[in-house]
């Protein structure tokens, strides 16, 4: 496994969890074939190894890892939200792999605070909520650009609900005074602007609606925010 032979390294540490089973070796056999898996890119095969490991050994020493590591597997997923770079448009993607990838670093974090992977696992979850609500974001900006107003303004204000102090929050006021405004809802418009202006004095987004502002929606990637 060391010299990246995982295929190998899997076939003889099944050997050795099914010669003894009942052995030390066979438990740390099991983290191993989770964790070379994972490596290989092999996300349903790791996170299957990971959910056996802690169904069989809810209480062992190194569960926390095992918690971890499947916080990682869904962390890379290839299809999920965090493959930004390539054309695909953003919002076919699902941010299921990150929002289990959450899940698991919270386990670490919430049942292990002491743990090593502690820190990391909290760095992640921060990571993935700014990350999440930059999706949502994305879609709101998505059905705007699109003429669909009223979706436009649910999904950023669901963005401003779920995730209030993630950078995106900024990017989904601004979305709504665009999308109240093309509805020639006012009152709400006049209010997001206001909340805007107060909240992000110092906004890229302060400063016009409807056709100037559409520019500003179809900015950078989000990726750019980090």
């Amino acid at each position: 496994m060391n010299s990246g032979g995982y295929d190998k390294a899997i076939k003889y540490f099944e050997k050795l969890e099914s010669r003894y089973p009942f052995g030390t070796y066979a438990q740390q056999a099991q983290m191993d074939i989770a964790y070379a898996h994972y490596r290989q890119g092999e996300q349903p095969e790791a996170l299957a190894a990971i959910d056996r490991f802690i169904k069989l050994h809810p209480n062992h020493p190194n569960v926390d890892y095992m918690y971890y590591l499947r916080g990682l597997v869904n962390f890379n997923d290839k299809v999920s939200i965090f493959d930004f770079l390539s054309s695909e448009d953003a919002t076919e993607r699902d941010p299921k792999a990150a929002r289990d990838a959450f899940d698991a670093f919270k386990q670490v974090v919430v049942r292990f605070p002491n743990s090593t992977y502690a820190p990391d696992s909290m760095d992640r979850m921060k990571y993935l909520v700014n990350a999440l609500a930059q999706y949502d974001v994305h879609v709101a900006s998505y059905y705007y650009r699109r003429g669909a107003y009223v979706a436009s303004a649910n999904r950023a204000q669901s963005a401003i609900s779920e995730y209030r102090d993630a950078p995106a929050v900024e990017e989904a006021l601004h979305i709504m005074v665009q999308s109240y405004d093309a509805l020639g809802l006012t009152q709400l418009r006049d209010d997001s602007e206001r909340v805007l202006k107060k909240t992000y004095p110092n906004s890229i987004y302060v400063g016009g609606t409807g056709t100037d502002s559409k520019k500003v929606v179809a900015k950078e990637h989000w990726w750019k925010f980090w």
